[in-house]
């Protein structure tokens, strides 16, 4: 099993931006020496409690310089809101300054103060999210090519530089409504599934229908990848994680509601009409939930129990930790839970799936 660390990049109104990014440098770098396989980095915007990274290639081209081993992966970029001719080139770039490190995870989006901030239609994300990925692979993979879709117009085209891995950097989707799990498997990528989103034991069957989905269409799953992002903090009991790590947490959900409340009132309706549970969830949300579905916390000996028992039910390949959703951690504190689950809980879990 594979382990990775995501990083929103929350700033609340007494946080200095500089510092929150400083310390989210040093937080991968720390992360390459204890040996965790990816950081994931998300975009965001528009929205500065909940993250101010609008640019995570940015932030990867700069951990890069910082780090040696641990990749760095995109956590997810929003298609909808980008030329795939540019962010297909600025990833190649990516990809050449860090030695072949860089994931391309990528999604169509969900806030709806982004497609209001954007002006793009919400309705349009998955048209929009498909063609756009379609696009970057051509240009990785092409000498040359032209497109001729819905959203783009490409004459004939030659993408440069192109990414050092090859055929290009692996691509993962996330994969949170069921739509996008059936149309991940369809077309044999790798998954992101956020259990904030799908809660245990939903999140069970959410990843055995993008395994179905991957079947139907003739893909082997055993190939194909899940990474699966859970709020994580190995303490010396369960007490000592919820001292340090329920305060922080309890932010995160909050910022979601006074983020809902800038959408305007059609945020809940078609293909998004899960992002109302998601919603009514995150403003009910307690501590006690929170560890009976979507966490990894407590002990040592609690935290390696909790992930066999995620990996039993749904054979995932990487645990994607989340050590600091709220921002409200202190930076020290964030090294020393990161340390702690490094050498007391990876070491037991690590084979899993051999």
């Amino acid at each position: 099993m594979k382990f990775g660390l995501f990083h929103q990049l929350p700033c609340a109104p007494e946080q200095s931006e500089p510092e929150r990014y400083r310390e989210t440098i040093e937080q991968i770098a720390h992360g390459d020496e204890l040996g965790f396989d990816t950081a994931w980095l998300a975009e965001l915007h528009f929205f500065r409690p909940f993250s101010i990274m609008p640019a995570p290639l940015i932030v990867a081209t700069a951990a890069a310089q910082r780090t040696r081993r641990i990749r760095l992966g995109t956590g997810v970029a929003l298609l909808p809101f980008h030329h795939p001719l540019r962010l297909a080139g600025e990833a190649a770039v990516v990809d050449i300054l860090s030695g072949g490190r860089l994931d391309l995870g990528v999604g169509r989006g969900t806030i709806a103060v982004h497609f209001q901030g954007f002006n793009v239609n919400r309705e349009e994300s998955r048209e929009r999210f498909e063609e756009a990925l379609a696009v970057i692979e051509k240009a990785w993979t092409s000498e040359s090519f032209s497109h001729h879709g819905k959203f783009f117009e490409v004459a004939d085209t030659s993408v440069v530089p192109k990414p050092l891995q090859k055929p290009h950097p692996p691509i993962r989707v996330a994969a949170n409504s069921p739509e996008t799990a059936a149309f991940a498997g369809a077309h044999g990528y790798d998954v992101m599934v956020a259990s904030p989103i799908n809660p245990l034991p939903g999140f069970f069957d959410h990843v055995a229908k993008y395994r179905d989905a991957l079947t139907r269409a003739g893909h082997d799953p055993a190939k194909r990848d899940v990474a699966a992002l859970f709020f994580t903090h190995c303490g010396a009991d369960l007490a000592a994680s919820r001292a340090e790590y329920e305060p922080s947490m309890m932010h995160y959900f909050r910022t979601i509601g006074q983020q809902a409340m800038r959408g305007d009132r059609s945020q809940y309706e078609g293909s998004y009409a899960y992002l109302k549970q998601v919603r009514d969830r995150a403003a009910a949300m307690n501590w006690e939930g929170v560890d009976r579905t979507m966490a990894v916390f407590g002990s040592p000996a609690e935290c390696v129990d909790r992930i066999e028992q995620v990996y039993r039910d749904s054979r995932i390949g990487q645990l994607v930790c989340w050590f600091n959703p709220g921002g409200k951690i202190p930076h020290r504190q964030v090294l020393a839970a990161m340390e702690r689950f490094a050498a007391r809980v990876i070491p037991s879990v690590r084979r899993l799936g051999e």
